[in-house]
């Protein structure tokens, strides 16, 4: 199986760009952009700004995409996202057998009002849902992956954790 060497490239205030070469020599190019879109490109020279194609995709369409393709690194991504913007951070949670969102949708936590911490995916098994809508209903052994400041996750946590 041949390895594919992806570089990434850091856009302040766009998000992050990765690239590879495909196996016709043509450069593949996906940004993620902050606002959870992403935008897909092909180049045939090595100029990123001069793309033969593109298409973007929502949220949703990324998601689905992804599991078509396989789960992508959300939580690489946001750590990365997070060196760009003092005092964000990214964190993870699970929530435990019992806890009070268990088998109940995501927004019944009101989490980012309470927390001020955003919910970027669940994590299920070996499946992703990225940005997950409220209506998304929570398992025990669900991975919340959340983006916010350092003090946000903590209340995440604790939210999450509540009984």
């Amino acid at each position: 199986m041949k390895n594919v060497d992806i570089e990434e490239v850091l856009l302040p205030g766009v998000g992050l760009r990765y690239e590879f070469v495909n196996h016709r020599g043509a450069r593949v190019g996906v940004v993620a952009l902050r606002d959870g879109g992403f935008e897909v490109a092909l180049y045939e020279g090595a100029d990123p700004d001069r793309a033969t194609s593109s298409f973007d995709l929502d949220a949703q369409e990324a998601e689905a995409l992804a599991q078509i393709l396989g789960a992508p690194r959300i939580s690489e991504r946001f750590a990365d996202l997070t060196r760009e913007v003092p005092g964000l951070a990214a964190g993870q949670v699970e929530l435990r057998a019992g806890g009070p969102y268990v088998d109940r949708p995501l927004g019944d936590s009101r989490a980012r009002t309470r927390t001020g911490a955003s919910i970027v995916a669940v994590v299920r098994g070996d499946d992703v849902v990225a940005s997950p809508g409220p209506e998304e209903v929570l398992r025990a052994g669900d991975v919340l992956v959340a983006i916010g400041t350092a003090d946000g996750l903590t209340a995440l946590t604790d939210l999450i954790d509540s009984a």
